[in-house]
């Protein structure tokens, strides 16, 4: 069979609106191929082991299996993370809360010529970044948060976290794969894998929010992913209480937490912000329009 006739094979075994895309992906995956690719050589002939290879794929798409579990890898905030079961596979509302943390890092001088005497151009940060400037990711997953922190900031030393060691191994490999030099790594449940340390210009998460009862659990990709990265608690906010409550022994006066939260959950948040005693509290909308990272600063 020729790419574009297995291409059409499989998206026929797909259902839904993304079923063209998810074949594209796994045609890709199983051929070793850019996308430009299947479309110059559409007309190419496909090794029947490559073949089959894209048939068992299919199968496992066909019952459910993430198309990101079964390449791999997934894109976000430019990089490419390597994913497996063992971690939340990274989403694109996610973005925002790594947009939101970049915007209270400050930026180094540029190092584009100047004139004697002019001042160095700081992106619109408000503070010069100080010698050991220092993040946490707590429940870092495959990493995507810290790394991509830590790719857009040098400079800034980033802790990434988690109770899972297995979530941990995924995140070190992406690590040492994309040549972050800038990031470490500890385990431990939420803001005791920070030990004692109490210096912290800001902490991020993007943990569990989902109500244990939540129907949404047992419905497509979910069904695959970690329980523990997605659930937490009744009401789906108690790691968030944890965090909210413990953070503030570990940040610097100044400091930030940032979290992300489910749509409806804003106010919930701010109120337990609020009632720990930080300042400015917002929430940030996602590009849905629905409410999707809070934070305040001590």
């Amino acid at each position: 069979m020729r790419v574009r006739e297995v291409l059409a094979h499989g998206s026929r075994a797909l259902a839904g609106a993304e079923s063209r895309a998810d074949a594209e992906l796994l045609l890709m995956h199983s051929l070793g191929v850019s996308r430009a690719w299947l479309v110059a050589h559409a007309d190419d002939e496909v090794e029947e082991a490559r073949r089959a290879a894209f048939d068992a794929l299919i199968a496992r798409r066909a019952r459910g299996e993430p198309v990101a579990y079964l390449t791999g890898s997934r894109g976000f905030h430019a990089l490419e993370l390597h994913v497996t079961p063992d971690v939340l596979i990274p989403r694109p509302e996610t973005e925002l809360l790594v947009e939101l943390a970049l915007a209270r890092i400050p930026r180094r001088p540029d190092g584009v010529k100047r004139n004697p005497g002019q001042r160095a151009r700081l992106l619109p940060d408000s503070a010069a970044l100080h010698p050991g400037y220092k993040m946490a990711d707590l429940g870092t997953g495959s990493g995507a948060i810290a790394l991509a922190i830590a790719q857009a900031r040098p400079d800034v030393h980033v802790l990434a976290t988690d109770a899972s060691e297995a979530a941990l191994a995924v995140a070190r490999e992406n690590a040492r794969r994309l040549g972050a030099t800038n990031l470490e790594f500890a385990r431990g449940d939420w803001c005791v894998a920070l030990g004692d340390a109490r210096d912290f210009d800001l902490i991020v998460s993007n943990p569990p929010y989902i109500a244990e009862q939540d129907p949404h659990l047992r419905e497509g990709d979910l069904r695959f992913e970690p329980r523990a990265a997605l659930a937490s608690g009744a009401d789906g906010l108690d790691a968030i209480r944890a965090i909210v409550r413990n953070a503030r022994s570990h940040l610097r006066e100044g400091g930030w937490l940032l979290l992300e939260h489910g749509f409806d959950q804003g106010a919930a948040v701010r109120g337990l912000l609020q009632e720990s005693g930080y300042r400015d509290v917002f929430t940030e909308r996602d590009l849905e329009n629905r409410d999707r990272v809070s934070g305040g600063v001590i």
